[in-house]
């Protein structure tokens, strides 16, 4: 585990506190502190993204910290350390590609999405009001040719 991983996650993990900790205030603190102003609120994703993002953060933080524990361990072996790198590095990579897949998704057809990738099984949430099929099958041919294996992908609307 390099230092810039370590800073990455120090600090996401901080700014998550922060705004769970903002979120949490009493509407009182927030009243008292701007005096008659309206404010304004823009929500960019649905409460639907948010969550299914929060829990595949928190699950992945769980394996990462299963991972740090063995790594960190001095009576792990040097061949659990090195499955627990290596599993580290695919954690990382899928990540990668389902944040490449929704930055694709929204460049490509203008939703936010929410891309989960299980193997050879990947699951798309997409902010939409509309159930379009054609759009969905636009979705699923984009994800499909980043890949040479068969894919099994799902597309839900939120």
């Amino acid at each position: 585990m390099n230092k810039k991983n370590v800073w990455f996650f120090t600090l996401f993990s901080l700014i998550l506190v922060l705004s769970v900790y903002y979120i949490t205030m009493p509407s009182d603190l927030l009243n008292t502190s701007i005096p008659e102003e309206k404010v304004v609120e823009e929500i960019n994703e649905s409460s639907v993204l948010v969550a299914l993002r929060v829990d595949d953060e928190e699950e992945y933080e769980e394996e990462l910290e299963t991972i740090r524990e063995v790594l960190t361990s001095k009576e792990s072996t040097t061949e659990e350390k090195n499955n627990a790198y290596d599993k580290m590095k695919s954690l990382n990579s899928v990540r990668s590609e389902q944040e490449e897949l929704e930055n694709e998704i929204l460049e490509k057809h203008g939703f936010n999405s929410f891309v989960k990738i299980d193997g050879n099984q990947i699951r798309v949430v997409v902010e939409a009001k509309d159930h379009d099929v054609k759009l969905a099958n636009q979705i699923m041919r984009l994800i499909q040719s980043k890949y040479t294996n068969k894919m099994y992908i799902t597309v839900k609307f939120q």
